[in-house]
């Protein structure tokens, strides 16, 4: 559902209770808009309960394993725990699965999403053997690498699910890619024109392919584990802008989505994240006349009810 020529917007949102599970059965009168802390006129709603059996198209879920970024110790740690998740339930998936694998030599993925989870759990065990993970290079050129690597591939597919209809999440398995922080980053004005645009692409391509991002890893948390949230709001001028506003926790939240803490469960991490798959809704609003290019404008959804809250796009750039 991407946005129309006229340039209506549309919002994709999960609403969670207390307990963080996808609550179903609001109305449109449940729902609260806020475009920079202003009410905006809610055009159009629509509720789905997101089983392949009623949701048109089905959800797809995305898994993709990095296999650049996680530690080589950590990766066929992974897979098996891929694996598992795909055979519960005897493989019957509730949503179609795709795999994607992520190496130096580039991304492989799976032809069609499936909801067999038998059938997927075997292809990932033949893929697996076949590819080898990226050597780690120690130190600041290294880190550049990964991260442009990363970066890259995370472009390609928003490009391609974005010619894709329907909904999709995509689990990202793994720690990320290096934030760049201090003197890897091109801090000259260019340096950072460029990295305002990939900014603004990324938001808008996000929200056009209906792309929920999720950040899951394993290991133990750290000093470093919480220092995305420092980047989440929306970067407003192009001086303002550093790699880190580029990292995959930052673009999690963003997109709707979310990033979990380090945990050794990751069968249980993915579960809890194809949860919102089950319930969810989309409105569609007209944002206003933007006064220049590039004007980011901070998005809020408020559910009028007691012990729910809302996820979904935390923001757009308005364009003249």
């Amino acid at each position: 559902m991407p946005d129309s020529p006229e340039g209506r917007i549309h919002l994709d949102i999960v609403v969670t209770d207390k307990s963080g599970n996808p609550v179903s059965g609001l109305d449109v009168k449940d729902f609260i808009l806020l475009d920079n802390n202003l009410p905006s006129k809610i055009l159009s709603f629509q509720a789905f309960k997101g089983t392949v059996q009623n949701a048109e198209p089905p959800v797809e879920v995305i898994l993709l394993i990095d296999a650049v970024n996680l530690p080589f110790h950590q990766v066929s740690y992974a897979r098996k725990q891929v694996t598992s998740f795909l055979l519960q339930n005897g493989g019957h998936l509730a949503h179609p699965v795709s795999i994607f694998w992520l190496t130096d030599k580039g991304l492989k993925v799976q032809p069609q999403p499936s909801d067999d989870g038998n059938a997927v759990a075997d292809m990932l065990d033949r893929l697996a053997p076949e590819l080898r993970t990226i050597a780690r290079d120690t130190g600041e050129q290294g880190a550049i690498e990964r991260f442009q690597l990363s970066v890259k591939t995370f472009g390609s597919i928003l490009e391609s699910e974005g010619k894709k209809p329907g909904r999709k999440l995509l689990v990202w398995v793994g720690p990320g890619w290096p934030m760049l922080n201090g003197a890897a980053f091109d801090t000259s004005s260019q340096g950072r024109q460029q990295t305002f645009r990939a900014i603004v692409e990324m938001s808008a391509k996000m929200r056009e392919a209906r792309l929920a991002v999720y950040s899951i890893s394993t290991g133990a948390l750290d000093a470093t584990t919480d220092f995305y949230q420092e980047y989440l709001k929306g970067v407003k001028l192009a001086e303002k802008a550093n790699p880190p506003n580029l990292s995959l926790k930052v673009l999690a939240v963003q997109s709707g989505g979310r990033a979990l803490s380090p945990s050794n469960d990751l069968t249980g991490d993915i579960g809890s994240c194809v949860q919102d798959a089950t319930a969810f809704y989309t409105i569609s609003f007209d944002p206003p006349r933007a006064d220049k290019p590039n004007e980011y404008h901070d998005l809020k959804v408020q559910i009028d009810q007691p012990g729910l809250k809302a996820r979904t796009n935390t923001g757009y750039y308005n364009q003249p």
